[in-house]
């Protein structure tokens, strides 16, 4: 059973503080879904958790499994059981997918020769094109093929926890329906715990969210279930600024006890 813990988090880049005490805990099997406004922290809090350089962490505690990672390099999260699916998938001349899976598959001691049936699998599962296995890392890819790639890489890592950030976005109806479905098999097979950063409520239509926080300015100022979403979808988020300015988390009904206890 994993667990990532998010303790009280602040964090800052360019000296300005964008994470002002986020908390939240994401465990096997659970999909975390993260909305709120531009400018809120989502990404930023998405890069802190994995170590992007850049950023300034101020106070709190970031743990997976009771082990702090905040003390880890990006590669060590990683080879803990973190994944991260970029917002904007970084574009790799001269080193191709198929060897970077190998390699990260061995330095953590599951290499082995079915490696590239795996990968040929996962192609399969979400429509990726085989070619793209033996290119170089999303170059000359659609926004919508990188992100196809960064599910097939979560399908092949096979991480505990996995952050998406804003993964449906660049994805036709049709290819958001089956990374969505593939992410959400893999919390149903495996227990994958997903912390899924989305502006709209069409990607928890296919993956399900079984908590959705609010993030605005710095602090989650609200926590409930898939129908906080829907509300968001027809309400935006101005009804939650007066939470956010009293420094308040609103857990809506039925799901208070569950976070208490």
């Amino acid at each position: 059973m994993a667990e990532l813990v998010v303790s009280g988090l602040r964090a800052a880049v360019g000296g300005k503080e964008i994470l002002r005490g986020v908390d939240l805990t994401v465990r096997s099997g659970e999909v975390h879904a993260v909305m709120g406004p531009n400018g809120s922290g989502k990404s930023t809090l998405a890069h802190v958790i994995m170590g992007r350089p850049g950023y300034e962490v101020l106070g709190g505690s970031v743990t997976l499994d009771g082990t702090d990672i905040l003390v880890l390099e990006p590669w060590q999260r990683a080879a803990a059981g973190l994944f991260s699916a970029m917002q904007y998938p970084t574009e790799v001349p001269g080193v191709a997918l198929d060897d970077v899976l190998e390699e990260a598959l061995a330095a953590v001691g599951r290499g082995g020769d079915d490696v590239q049936a795996r990968m040929r699998a996962e192609a399969e599962r979400i429509g990726f094109d085989e070619r793209f296995l033996h290119r170089p890392l999303n170059v000359d890819l659609s926004g919508g093929e990188k992100k196809r790639n960064e599910t097939l890489q979560l399908g092949v890592l096979r991480p505990s926890i996995a952050i998406l950030d804003e993964i449906d976005s660049g994805l036709d109806i049709d290819a958001l329906r089956k990374v969505a479905r593939r992410v959400e098999a893999e919390t149903e097979e495996r227990g994958l715990g997903v912390l899924a950063i989305t502006h709209y409520r069409r990607l928890l239509s296919e993956l399900r969210a079984d908590v959705v926080h609010v993030l605005s300015r710095g602090r989650i100022v609200a926590t409930g279930g898939p129908e906080l979403a829907e509300e968001l979808e027809s309400t935006g988020y101005a009804g939650f600024a007066d939470d956010e300015a009293e420094g308040q988390v609103d857990v809506m009904p039925g799901l208070r006890e569950s976070f208490e206890g």
